[in-house]
């Protein structure tokens, strides 16, 4: 029987390209060797794709784009190729046919509906949330006003449009420092991994806190901060979702920023978290909720405050987490007993499930 071609695709023009690349790296040396047979499609931060054929260790490394066997590539939206289309150096091209695709890329252009939205074009199955559950979870705006809608508390939370930044703002801070107080937390609405994200203590911090913000996006949030124990949980599936249990976050910095979830070696995880059996119970409950109500398919990880009167406060949904070795997603699912090797399996035979199509 042939393996099963599952092309992974990292890199990509997003301000996570780095964590990306180590994320794929892990996927690529989990998934099942005897089941499934990989091709690996990069991409770079200016947005050009090849296929590379190099070592995994290339990848994580960051030296993949200049391997001088990559051939580049694009995905094609027509479904009768169901697939990628290589160039030669001559001009010549050929359809290189993939049965599934596991998009490996974090944050804008991968975790937002844009390339959800190709690969169903396609018609090529594919790992993870739709085009829709993405690009909702992705807008924190988005997220608050459907999870609110839906009976999940979030941080109080006031939105900013780039249109007023000429005009309003005045008010904007009026309403901010009278419904939130200080201190607010600043947030681009579609970045991930808390880029562009900081702390404003008063007026002064706030202004440039924006200002920062706009940087990375065309809309901002300005939430109300939240004090309380940061918990994660993973959750997988289709229609019939399940929860694992619950990790906790001992940030090193300030707040957990992306220094904090990648490169500070000080951030710990703590899996399970030291709370009681209720609380672990309650926060599973609301994690498949929000899961449900956001409309998320194949793997999301949610997470929240656990404040110190016993509320629950969603802070936010990752449709496609980190998977590098420090990853809370995988560790989650690793303690509730699935292997690496199986969490992949396993989201693979979701992509296709959601397809209708069996490859048992």
């Amino acid at each position: 029987m042939a393996k099963i071609r599952v092309a992974v695709i990292f890199g990509g023009r997003s301000n996570e390209y780095e964590v990306s690349l180590v994320s794929a790296a892990h996927i690529i040396r989990s998934i099942p060797e005897d089941k499934y047979d990989v091709i690996r499609i990069g991409i770079t931060k200016k947005g050009r794709w090849f296929r590379y054929i190099g070592s995994i260790s290339g990848i994580s490394d960051g030296i993949w784009e200049n391997h001088p066997d990559n051939v580049p590539c694009v995905l094609s939206p027509d479904p009768i190729h169901k697939g990628f289309i290589e160039y030669g150096e001559d001009g010549s091209a050929r359809i290189v046919k993939i049965d599934c695709v596991f998009p490996v890329i974090h944050g804008r252009n991968g975790e937002d509906g844009r390339i959800q939205g190709i690969l169903e074009m396609a018609q090529i199955p594919y790992v993870g949330c739709d085009l829709l559950s993405s690009a909702m979870c992705m807008d924190k705006d988005i997220t608050h006003t459907i999870l609110e809608a839906n009976g999940i508390k979030t941080a109080q939370w006031v939105r900013i449009l780039k249109s007023e930044l000429n005009s309003g703002l005045e008010e904007k801070y009026s309403l901010i420092e009278e419904k939130l107080g200080y201190p607010v937390f600043v947030k681009p609405c579609n970045c991930g991994s808390s880029v562009g994200i900081s702390k404003a203590s008063d007026r002064a911090e706030l202004v440039e806190a924006i200002k920062l913000a706009f940087t990375h996006d065309k809309k901002v949030i300005v939430e109300k901060a939240v004090t309380g124990r940061e918990c994660e949980c993973a959750v997988m599936g289709n229609d019939q979702p399940f929860a694992s249990e619950i990790g906790e976050i001992n940030a090193a910095n300030d707040f957990y920023d992306y220094e904090s979830k990648y490169n500070d070696p000080r951030q710990q995880t703590v899996i399970p978290a030291d709370i009681s059996e209720e609380d672990s119970q309650r926060l599973r409950e609301t994690a498949v909720k929000a899961y449900k109500a956001m409309g998320c398919e194949g793997l999301a990880r949610v997470d929240f405050f656990l404040c110190a009167d016993g509320g629950i406060i969603l802070n936010e949904i990752n449709t496609m987490p980190g998977h590098t070795p420090i990853s809370m997603y995988p560790q989650l699912m690793e303690h509730k007993g699935i292997s690496p090797s199986e969490q992949e399996d396993r989201l693979i035979r979701l992509a296709f499930e959601r397809a209708g199509i069996d490859h048992e």
